[in-house]
C-alpha cells in the first residue's frame, strides 16, 4: 500500500531539507584564519570563537559544538575529528585557500559534512610566487645571496640564463596556471601546457598552445605544475620523465607535494639532467629529504605559495562571505564534495531538484533498487547527474534520517541503490520521470517550491493509482481527507490547506 502520509510532505522535504542541512549559527575558526572571515560572520549574525592553536584533544572536545570548522592548511581535518564532530552539530568544513588535502573528504562525504573552499583568494599570491621561483631559479638568485652572506664574492660562479626565448611548460591550466602563463609571457617566454579538462580552444585565448605530454617534455625548457594531487597526478614527474627531457630542465613546484618524484628529482639533479628546482610544497611537510632539500640548485621554501597579506584576507573573506551567502540562501560556491548541492543554490535548478527530492522520496514506497530518472534534453550532462542524486536522496530519506545530498551516493552504493540517468526524455506533460522497477512517478516544477506531483503507478488502498495530481503550494502539508476523498477518480487535485 502506498503510504499516502509520505506525499503529504512532498512539497516539505525537498528545498527545506536542502536548506537546513547546511544552516550554520557557530562557526569556530582556528590556523590563524584572517579576522576578514570573523568580521563576515559576525556582520551576519553568525556566532564566531576563534582558536588557534588547539591540541588534537581539545579539537576533539570543542568540535561538536559549532556549525562549521573553519582552517587553513595546519590543521588535519581527519576522520577521527569529522566523525567526533557529526556526532554532534557539525555540518561544514571551511578551507580558508585552495587545497583540501589536509581534509578527510571522504569521511566527510561519508558523514554528509559539505566540504568547500575560496578557489580565488589566493590564485595571485601562488601564481607570483611560481613566477618568482622561476626567475630566481634562472639567475641562481638564492645561492648567489647565500655566498654574499658568507662573505663571498664570486660572479662566475652564478651564471644564469635569460627567461627570453625560452619554452615555459604549465602543467594544469586553471586559475593558477593561468596567470603564471600570462605573467611569463610579459617576460618573453613561450608558453606551451597541458590539461585534460581544460579545452585546448580556452587556453589558445591566453596564449597557451595545449599539447600532449609526450610531446611537451622533450622541448621544455622550464616546468611548472599546476595540478591537484590526485592517484593520476602523483609522482607524475618521476625518473621517466627527466630521462625524456632536454639537458638542464627546470622544475617549478608550488602547487602540491607528491607531484613531483622527489627521490627521482634528487638522482636528476645529481646527474645533471635537471638544472634546477624550485620548490614550495612537499611530499611530506615539513620535509624528511635533507639531501634534495640542501642541494645547491634547490630553491626550498616551506609552503609560503599562499603566504601573503593579500592572499589571506581575500580567502579569509571569501570563505566567510560565502558561508553567510550558504547559510542566508543567497548560492554556494566552493562546493568541493556535492555538486548536487551546489545545483540546488541556482536559480535555474533549484525548482527540478526540488521536485526531484520529492519524486525520489514518494517512489522509495517501492522499495526496489533499480532506479532511474529522465531528465529534460537541456539538462543532460553534469545537470542530470545532480538531479540524480537529488532523487537517489530523497529515495533513501526514509530508510536513513542521516542522508542528505552530499553522503546520498555513498550510502546508495553501500544499500545496493543507485539512480541511472535514462537515455529518454520523461513523460509527456512532465519535468522528471523517475522509474523503480517499472513503476512511473511524474512530476512538474509549478514556480518557487510547488510542486506538482503528476504521474503514479503504485498500489494504494487496494487502487492502481495512475496520472493523478497532486499540488503542493509553499511547502504546507496537504489534507489527508481531501485526497482519500479522490481515491476513486483518475484525476484528482487535493488543494493545500
Amino acid at each position: 500500500a502506498l503510504p499516502i502520509s509520505r506525499a503529504l510532505l512532498l512539497g516539505k522535504i525537498g528545498l527545506e531539507l536542502v536548506m537546513a542541512s547546511v544552516d550554520v549559527q557557530r562557526v569556530l575558526l582556528t590556523d590563524n584564519v584572517d579576522v576578514s572571515c570573523k568580521e563576515a560572520l559576525e556582520s551576519a549574525g553568525i556566532g564566531v570563537e576563534v582558536r588557534n592553536k588547539m591540541t588534537k584533544d581539545e579539537l576533539l572536545d570543542l568540535v561538536p559544538n559549532f556549525d562549521a570548522l573553519v582552517v587553513r592548511s595546519a590543521t588535519k581535518v581527519t576522520e577521527e575529528i569529522l566523525q567526533r564532530g557529526a556526532e554532534g552539530r557539525l555540518k561544514l568544513i571551511g578551507r580558508a585557500g585552495t587545497g583540501v588535502d589536509n581534509v578527510d573528504l571522504n569521511a566527510a562525504t561519508k558523514l554528509g559534512i559539505l566540504v568547500m573552499n575560496a578557489p580565488g583568494g589566493n590564485t595571485l599570491s601562488a601564481a607570483e610566487h611560481a613566477c618568482g621561483l622561476i626567475l630566481a631559479l634562472s639567475r641562481n638568485t638564492a645561492g648567489a645571496d647565500a655566498s654574499m652572506k658568507a662573505g663571498e664574492w664570486d660572479r662566475k660562479k652564478f651564471m644564469g640564463v635569460e627567461v627570453h626565448g625560452k619554452t615555459l611548460v604549465v602543467l594544469g591550466l586553471g586559475r593558477i596556471g593561468k596567470e603564471v602563463a600570462l605573467r611569463m609571457q610579459s617576460f618573453g617566454m613561450r608558453t606551451l601546457g597541458f590539461d585534460p579538462i581544460i579545452p585546448a580552444e580556452a587556453t589558445r585565448e591566453f596564449g597557451v598552445d595545449q599539447m600532449s605530454v609526450e610531446e611537451l617534455y622533450p622541448i621544455a625548457d622550464f616546468i611548472t605544475v599546476h595540478t591537484p594531487l590526485l592517484p593520476s597526478t602523483k609522482g607524475m614527474i618521476n625518473d621517466e620523465i627527466f630521462a625524456k627531457c632536454k639537458k638542464g630542465v627546470r622544475i617549478i613546484n608550488a602547487a602540491r607535494g607528491g607531484i613531483v618524484d622527489e627521490d627521482a628529482l634528487l638522482r636528476a639533479l645529481q646527474s645533471g639532467q635537471c638544472g634546477g628546482a624550485g620548490l614550495d610544497v612537499y611530499a611530506v611537510e615539513p620535509p624528511k629529504n635533507p639531501p634534495l632539500i640542501q642541494h645547491p640548485k634547490v630553491i626550498a621554501c616551506p609552503h609560503i605559495g599562499a603566504s601573503t597579506v593579500e592572499g589571506q584576507r581575500r580567502c579569509g573573506g571569501d570563505i566567510g562571505r560565502q558561508i553567510v551567502d550558504l547559510t542566508q540562501r543567497k548560492g554556494l560556491v566552493g562546493a568541493i564534495n556535492c555538486p548536487a548541492l551546489e545545483a540546488a543554490y541556482q536559480p535555474s535548478l533549484r525548482p527540478l531538484i526540488n521536485l526531484a527530492l520529492a519524486l525520489g522520496k514518494l517512489a522509495s514506497v517501492c522499495d526496489g533498487a533499480n532506479v532511474s530518472v529522465a531528465v529534460p534534453a537541456a539538462r543532460k550532462g553534469r545537470d542530470a547527474r545532480s538531479l540524480a542524486a537529488a532523487v537517489l536522496a530523497g529515495y533513501l530519506m526514509p530508510r536513513d534520517p542521516q542522508v542528505n545530498l552530499i553522503n546520498a551516493p555513498g550510502i546508495g552504493k553501500s544499500a545496493g541503490v543507485s539512480v541511472n540517468v535514462v537515455d529518454g526524455l520523461p513523460s509527456s506533460g512532465c519535468d522528471l520521470t523517475v522509474s523503480v522497477d517499472g513503476k512511473v512517478f511524474g512530476g512538474v516544477a509549478a514556480g518557487g517550491d510547488a510542486i506538482v506531483v503528476k504521474e503514479i503507478c503504485s498500489r494504494n488502498l487496494g487502487v492502481l493509482l495512475k496520472k493523478y495530481v497532486v499540488v503542493f503550494l509553499g511547502g504546507k502539508e496537504v489534507s489527508v481527507d481531501d485526497v482519500v476523498k479522490s481515491v476513486g477518480s483518475s484525476s484528482c487535485v487535493a488543494a493545500a490547506r
